[in-house]
């Protein structure tokens, strides 16, 4: 089936708009005005409609016309980036990446990287995704993700590029205003037992989850982010771990206490890690900008 709206006929009926007159048009496209005659009276004859009001000196586009042009430049731009991301493909640069990013992964670090990023000038469509505990990994085995940063847990085997981030150091803290926060000495088990925990949840969807930092206490919440865990801690709704890089602000500030307690929790090493046999240059350059990047700072 021949269409009667081509690409070039688009930035014809573009360069008359633009330009005033045929042509002036002529001359930006180096054509012959003859030629651009021919294609709008093609055009008209085609779609049965008239396209420019000829009436005055210079070319004015009938509603119609202007519909047309209109919607021909959304067209005509969507055929530039297309051009654009094939050729880009064809240089090694993927179309599009997908980054799953563990909630206690801190946002300005990502965006920081992706900033740089734009600074390149490559059309590569980035997704953040934020996931938790198990979720990173399983966004790489479902193929939901290029890249899982801040993925924690036990490595699986030989599906993996793998790279070390550092230690995530954890805290027991609880808000100023909650009973523990006057509390002098050891905190041991019992100490909150009559308390709530705050939770988050695992967003694994096809592989096992896991619980993270749980410990016996009157009732458990479970929230989806660490940033929720946070602020329901600050609110004083529960007690729990939280990651130190996190809160120094609050510490510093007294919204949260710090506490000592019997059970302290380890520090946990924290990954990035991408499938195995990818190699593109965009992802490249992402896990070779988040191995630089401070994450704990």
């Amino acid at each position: 089936m021949r269409h009667a709206i081509t690409l070039d006929a688009i930035r014809v009926l573009e360069a008359i708009q633009s330009k005033g007159s045929f042509a002036a048009a002529a001359t930006a496209l180096h054509k012959v005005p003859s030629a651009l005659t021919y294609t709008v009276q093609k055009l008209e004859s085609d779609l049965g409609i008239v396209i420019f009001d000829r009436s005055a000196k210079r070319a004015v586009l009938t509603p119609a016309g202007k519909l047309l042009l209109e919607e021909g430049l959304v067209l005509l731009n969507a055929s530039d980036q297309l051009q654009d991301k094939v050729q880009q493909l064809e240089s090694g640069w993927e179309a599009s990446l997908t980054i799953a990013k563990d909630t206690v992964i801190p946002d300005q670090g990502v965006f920081e990287v992706i900033q740089r990023f734009c600074q390149l000038n490559k059309h590569v469509e980035i997704t953040v995704m934020e996931e938790v505990l198990g979720g990173g990994w399983d966004a790489l085995h479902s193929h939901r993700a290029d890249i899982a940063l801040g993925v924690t847990g036990e490595l699986p085997k030989g599906q993996f590029t793998v790279h070390l981030l550092g230690q995530l150091e954890f805290v027991f803290a609880v808000a100023a205003t909650h009973p523990l926060a006057d509390f002098v000495g050891l905190i041991e088990s019992q100490h909150i037992n009559g308390y709530p925990t705050i939770v988050v949840a695992d967003s694994s969807r096809t592989l096992p989850t896991r619980s993270s930092g749980l410990f016996s206490s009157k009732q458990q919440i479970r929230v989806s982010s660490m940033q929720s865990k946070i602020q329901a801690q600050i609110q004083g709704l529960g007690v729990g771990f939280l990651p130190l890089h996190l809160i120094k602000a609050q510490l510093a500030s007294g919204e949260l206490v710090a506490k000592s307690c019997a059970f302290p929790r380890t520090a946990l090493p924290i990954y990035l890690a991408s499938e195995k046999g990818k190699s593109g240059k965009a992802m490249t350059w992402f896990i070779d900008e988040f191995l630089q990047q401070d994450w704990f700072k």
